[in-house]
């Protein structure tokens, strides 16, 4: 890559060896680039000049934890927080005047416990340019069992809600093309028994419904739509999925599924798949083991992007660590590199990026990637510093970068 800008964003603290769940996010048009931060605040930049256009500071008389997801509509700059409220803000583009702001809390509830993991959490906001979609969900554990709340909204770009979706599940993903919606669940542990459900983007009325079919709470990381029909990845049984129009399975990609290493059997969760007409990109995430927590081995397909058409595949690549999110345009897929935490290595800390017919560039950072853009041949991303539990040394800062694909 190449033109390359960079940005200071402040000091936070240093992420840990494990992944402790999103906490920055990005956005971005032909002229701004939007980042929501670890500390609660939004800051615009110009594209081609990372110059700051506005900044819009967290409220101090109330409690923000962190901005976890975002998106433009039009002039309007909407983002999501990880925080008590699990608020969705949304602010003009041109200069961050505040246009709205709606507490998910309202209709998933408020968190059980003041902690990280217990807050209500703005999973996935995505626009067809008309209206925003918005996923929340709110997580808690009772006597050993998990439950959620969630509610999917259409927001107008003004913040009036159209409609609102709710289940006792774990949305973990939104696609909207035309007049449909895709709502992944990854976790579907109550009445709500699905894994993919297709909204109709107008009213919010159920289409279809789709599962893995698998045992336990484990059901689907991600979706992607296309015109003729719905691809997915399965947290049930490691594989990807095309779908037809109607939900049935045209055809299946074997990803990171259970693999015998040593005298382990391990596996890795396919989490992020980008579908165009033409190709499929699959992007699979740790190795895990069915009888332990921790492994010795290392499933070989796990930190792997996958192409597929034709329902075949046509290449991998190692993308060096975990994918907080992927972010994509057309047909181009920008994978960011986190935590390889069972290794550690820093050197597996950067951007990918990649179309159809495989990898077109990749750039290294010092610290862990954590949220990108893509338009066209112009990235930007967010590098967070690390510092693993069994070194001293921190890796890297909190910055926004901006680069060129060739």
């Amino acid at each position: 890559m190449s033109n390359a800008r960079t940005t200071d964003l402040g000091d936070i603290e240093p992420a840990r060896s494990r992944h402790a769940g999103r906490r920055s996010a990005l956005a971005a048009n032909a002229s701004v680039v939007a980042v929501g931060t670890a500390t609660g605040d939004v800051r615009a930049f110009e594209r081609n000049s990372t110059r700051e256009r506005w900044r819009a500071d967290t409220d101090p008389d109330r409690e923000t934890s962190s901005i976890v997801s975002a998106a433009i509509c039009g002039e309007t700059l909407v983002v999501g927080e990880r925080s008590p409220a699990g608020r969705v803000r949304g602010y003009d583009l041109d200069n961050g005047e505040h246009v709205f702001a709606h507490d998910t809390a309202e209709d998933i509830g408020d968190p059980a416990k003041q902690t990280r993991f217990f807050l209500p959490f703005v999973v996935d906001i995505v626009t067809d340019g008309d209206a925003l979609y918005v996923a929340a969900r709110r997580y808690e554990r009772e006597d050993g069992t998990r439950n959620f709340e969630s509610v999917v909204y259409c927001f107008d770009p003004d913040g009036i809600v159209r409609w609102r979706y709710r289940t006792d599940a774990s949305p973990i993903s939104l696609d909207v093309s035309g007049d449909r919606l895709g709502v992944a669940y990854n976790r579907c542990p109550g009445d709500h028994q699905h894994g993919l459900v297709v909204l109709d983007a107008a009213t919010g009325e159920v289409r279809w419904r789709w599962d893995p079919g698998t045992e336990g709470q484990r059901r689907v990381g991600d979706v992607s739509l296309r015109s003729g029909g719905v691809v997915v990845t399965s947290h049930g049984d490691y594989r990807g999925y095309g779908l037809d129009s109607s939900g049935s399975v045209s055809w299946t990609a074997e990803l990171a599924t259970t693999t015998e290493v040593g005298d382990e059997v391990l596996y890795a969760y396919p989490n992020h798949v980008h579908a165009t007409e033409e190709s499929v990109v699959f992007v699979t995430g740790t190795t895990y083991a069915q009888e332990s927590r921790e492994t010795e081995g290392r499933h070989p397909l796990a930190h792997t992007a996958f192409g597929y058409a034709g329902g075949e595949q046509q290449w991998t690549a190692d993308i060096g660590g975990f994918a907080h999110g992927v972010a994509t345009d057309e047909n181009r897929v920008a994978v960011p590199s986190a935590q390889a935490f069972r290794e550690r290595d820093p050197d597996g800390h950067g951007l990918s990026v990649f179309d159809g017919d495989g990898r077109l560039a990749t750039t290294e950072s010092e610290g862990i990637v954590t949220a990108a853009t893509v338009d066209g041949n112009s990235v930007a991303f967010v590098e967070e510093p690390v510092s693993y539990h069994d070194s001293e040394q921190t890796h890297g800062r909190y910055r926004l970068h901006a680069e060129t694909v060739a």
